[in-house]
């Protein structure tokens, strides 16, 4: 028997969950994503689209939890279960099997640009609901934005 705990959040908890929540989401399927690409790129370009893959795996674990930890200190629960992610995230399917540098670069990158939509809609919002949210929403964007440069910049030209 599983036990849990009726919690209703407070006004501010829920406005941040919904505003935060999806970032969790998507930030947790990005790293899903990061570790595919990570495990099948292929080609030029290799090692170092390789590495940078796993820090930006590293970083969205980092940042999701950055983000559901403050959802949660404010006393709202958050769902990133596989079921939920898969559900809720607005990811395009990712390519399997083995796929060149410049696909995995370009199809991260994309949902890397998902993410950082829905974390640059959330700012203001957040601001006028809990100054300490936005703060970490806007750390969540400088971060991803500094990733998704060197990601990008890795492309063969």
């Amino acid at each position: 028997m599983t036990a849990t705990v009726d919690v209703k959040p407070t006004e501010t908890a829920a406005g941040v969950a919904q505003l935060l929540g999806p970032a969790v989401v998507e930030l947790t399927a990005l790293a899903v994503t990061g570790k595919q690409a990570h495990w099948h790129v292929k080609g030029a370009n290799f090692v170092p689209v390789h590495e940078l893959l796993d820090t930006i795996v590293d970083h969205a674990r980092e940042f999701a939890d950055t983000a559901a930890e403050r959802i949660v200190a404010l006393g709202a629960p958050i769902d990133a279960t596989l079921a939920a992610v898969a559900k809720q995230t607005e990811t395009p399917a990712f390519p399997t099997g083995f796929i060149t540098a410049d696909t995995a670069v370009e199809e991260v990158v994309k949902h890397m640009d998902i993410v950082l939509g829905k974390l640059r809609e959330t700012v203001k919002p957040l601001g006028e609901i809990d100054d300490m949210s936005q703060d970490v929403a806007i750390e969540i964007v400088r971060g991803l934005d500094k990733d998704r440069w060197f990601l990008d910049s890795s492309r063969t030209v």
